[in-house]
């Protein structure tokens, strides 16, 4: 007679493109599966090339995955260290549609008391948006803006059906633009923040069903 095999676990990737994004989600663990952070680089296209190996094999075939690191905020008011949870990506290969984002931006509520969370679309761009350009941005509906998650939750979908969600903190806004990326290092709580951000992440990863035989 055969032995009835445990329900299999549903790995987790988590995509970020700096140094200093890889570094605030160093250690990740969760009890739901095993959990992989990989760090692309900087822009869509290195985005796209990470995820495609990453997913490039039978371990992290069905793996859920969530684009996090930092973002530019578009809607005035915003402040850095608020967090965005994607409901959709936005890019030139089209528009991704974000796993169950009510139960992601609760787990972040919960994660983080005082600090503000945003849902609604966040769109991709191959550059660092500043000046007028972010008030083009925002009048597509957007309410953020990075140069990797759209890219990386693309590749993911076309690499096979899978959960997906994209989760940043914004640390360059309407009233904040920041000069460079290294001010991210100075006075403002965005490296905190995203350190904060996984049992969040891991709460929405228990959530998901577990994958079929």
């Amino acid at each position: 007679m055969d032995t009835p095999q445990a329900p299999r676990s549903v790995p987790l990737v988590i995509a970020c493109a700096l140094t200093i994004e890889r570094l605030a989600l160093r250690g990740a663990r969760s009890a739901a599966g095993p959990v992989t952070v990989v760090r692309s680089g900087m822009g869509p296209r290195a985005a796209e090339r990470a995820m495609a190996r990453a997913l490039d094999g039978a371990a992290l075939r069905d793996a859920a995955v969530i684009a996090s690191g930092f973002c530019a905020g578009l809607v005035p008011g915003m402040h850095p260290g608020d967090l965005i949870v994607a409901e959709e990506t936005r890019g030139p290969a089209g528009t991704t549609v974000c796993t169950d984002t009510e139960v992601l931006a609760k787990a972040l509520v919960e994660a983080l008391p005082g600090r503000t969370v945003h849902t609604g679309p966040l769109i991709g761009s191959d550059h660092v948006v500043r000046g007028p350009e972010r008030a083009d941005l925002r009048a597509t509906g957007a309410i953020a803006v990075d140069m990797e998650s759209a890219a990386t939750l693309a590749v993911a979908q076309q690499a096979g059906s899978r959960p997906v969600a994209a989760v940043r903190v914004v640390v360059d806004a309407p009233e904040h633009e920041l000069v460079r990326i290294g001010t991210v290092r100075g006075g403002i709580s965005a490296f905190r923040v995203l350190r904060a951000v996984l049992p969040a992440f891991f709460e929405w990863h228990r959530s998901l069903p577990l994958p079929r035989r």
